[in-house]
């Protein structure tokens, strides 16, 4: 080879050398570069294809929402698998505001008819103890029957409202029960029981201990009860303006009824006065032709007070005799009112005055049998009214032969 010529032998090794690098390809150094420059390539590929998948299913829901804002994911402390699919949007649930159900069954309805109240058989709270005779235990009540001791239902209307606020309605009536000239008087309040029975809830109030009348009564919406009360209750010939009468007010408290407004007691009657009577002396003359003896009867009157009056009458000169037409003037006309038993009215007395009066009578001996006099208090619509100290508004009279 030696006779190659060198110039020759020079191209071949250049030829070579270029021919070996095309078909061995890079030495180890070079791949592992190329390596390294596809390892970084694939990373970075992955890397982006990753966010892209977990960025589509945000971007996705929030164009159904009509967002354009795209929020960043959440970073977390472990790699995650990005979803294939957006899931489908979901709509939220009605707000509704929050209840509780109760399991306690519903207050039975208390609102009774007359009707209905009349058909009951109940127990009924103690009468006072004035009332003997009148039943408490399974007692039928009777429509008003003025002469029978027995519990009646008072011919007032029921009242209705929720009284222990159990969210039902209760009724409430006037029982009454005749007790010698006047009745005992009882305001209940009834209710149903869980099987729909009639009972009584409880009583409001009654008559006795300074209250002896339950004249009216009515509810209120917020559970009141209002009752008219009177310090007498009228009968026989007794005018029904001489009770004096107040509203007093009661409330459920405690599992009974007790009173939260109103007067407490009714005190001294403000209308009345204290009119005391003296004398009494009737000193008689001489018998006449017809067995009749003429008689003078002095009396004196002072007002104690503390009221004014505007007339002042004598009850029971008609019976112990015949005023004398003489003594005419001292009686003035008036629409008599008979169940005061006044013979005379005459002017009136001014609180801590005194007055003397003399009346000539006519007199039958043998008719007299313990002759008295009284002083009444009228005024000025011709009503008479008690004295606040009866003991001295009246006298017997001592007869002077």
């Amino acid at each position: 080879m030696s006779d190659i010529d060198p110039r020759l032998r020079d191209r071949f090794a250049v030829y070579r050398a270029e021919t070996v690098a095309r078909i061995a390809g890079p030495g180890p150094d070079e791949a592992r570069r190329t390596l390294r420059r596809r390892r970084r390539t694939m990373v970075a590929a992955a890397a982006v294809t990753a966010v892209a998948l977990a960025v589509a299913p945000v971007v996705a829901n929030a164009a159904l929402r009509g967002d354009r804002s795209v929020p960043a994911p959440a970073a977390t402390g472990e790699p995650t698998t990005a979803p294939t699919s957006a899931p489908p949007p979901t709509s939220p649930a009605p707000l509704t505001p929050s209840t509780t159900t109760s399991t306690s069954p519903a207050a039975p309805d208390g609102r009774i008819s007359r009707a209905q109240l009349l058909a009951a058989r109940v127990d009924l709270p103690a009468w006072p103890s004035y009332a003997t005779g009148c039943a408490t235990s399974d007692v039928r009540l009777r429509p008003p029957t003025p002469t029978e001791a027995r519990p009646t239902l008072a011919d007032l209307d029921l009242g209705y409202t929720d009284l222990d606020g159990d969210g039902a309605t209760e009724t409430v009536a006037l029982v009454t029960c005749r007790s010698g000239e006047g009745s005992a008087k009882q305001l209940l309040a009834f209710d149903r029981d869980g099987r729909g029975r009639i009972v009584t809830m409880a009583r409001v109030v009654r008559t006795g201990d300074g209250l002896d009348d339950i004249t009216d009564a009515a509810v209120t919406d917020d559970g009141e009860v209002r009752a008219q009360v009177a310090d007498i209750q009228p009968c026989c010939s007794m005018p029904s303006y001489w009770a004096q009468k107040q509203w007093r007010t009661y409330r459920w408290t405690d599992d009974r009824f007790a009173q939260s407004d109103g007067p407490r007691s009714f005190g001294k009657d403000t209308r009345l006065t204290d009119l005391a009577l003296a004398g009494g002396d009737l000193v008689l003359g001489p018998v006449g032709a017809d067995g009749k003896r003429p008689g003078t009867l002095t009396l004196t009157v002072t007002n104690n007070g503390p009221v004014d009056v505007a007339y002042v009458g004598f009850a029971e000169l008609g019976f112990i005799g015949t005023l004398d037409s003489g003594d005419t003037s001292i009686c003035v006309p008036w629409r008599k009112a008979d169940e005061s038993g006044t013979d005379c009215r005459t002017a009136g007395l001014r609180s801590g005055e005194r007055r003397a009066y003399t009346f000539h009578l006519l007199v039958d001996p043998a008719a007299l049998d313990k002759p008295r006099v009284r002083v009444v208090h009228f005024d000025d619509q011709d009503r008479h009214w008690r004295d606040l100290a009866y003991g001295n508004s009246h006298l017997e009279v001592r007869v002077i032969s």
